[in-house]
């Protein structure tokens, strides 16, 4: 049973998705439980977090975990890199193509005892908005 299989439907797990998928901004889950909330009258936070959860173990999202004191998720699950402004907190998805990445994996798949089976790749600055202050 793959993973997809284990979860019975849920309305409010598929309207996390649409959310996620409806956006650029990479809401934490407070945001998406505010925006739910008048819709499912009798949703917790604990619920959008299970919610969450279960679409991040069947592949249909991501979280990101930028070390802050809250995640934010991403509704694209591939693998793509982000740019985070460090003064406002915004984080945008970058549309990089990374030619060189094979470079990367083989300088650091050098030694024989290891071997990389992802990596992230993000970057931090000020944000168009940021930088005209």
């Amino acid at each position: 049973m793959n993973d997809t299989m284990k979860y019975r439907k849920s309305r409010q797990r598929d309207r996390i998705l649409e959310i996620l998928h409806g956006t650029k901004s990479h809401p934490t889950a407070d945001t998406i439980y505010l925006q739910l909330k008048s819709e499912f009258p009798d949703l917790s936070l604990g619920n959008v977090y299970r919610n969450l959860n279960i679409l991040m173990d069947q592949g249909f999202i991501q979280r990101l975990d930028f070390g802050s004191t809250f995640n934010r998720f991403d509704g694209n699950p591939g693998v793509h890199s982000h740019f985070i402004c460090e003064e406002c907190g915004a984080v945008s998805d970058l549309d990089v193509d990374l030619k060189n990445q094979s470079d990367i994996l083989n300088l650091v798949n050098k030694e024989e005892t290891r071997m990389v089976k992802r990596y992230k790749l993000d970057f931090y600055g000020l944000c168009g908005k940021c930088v005209n202050i």
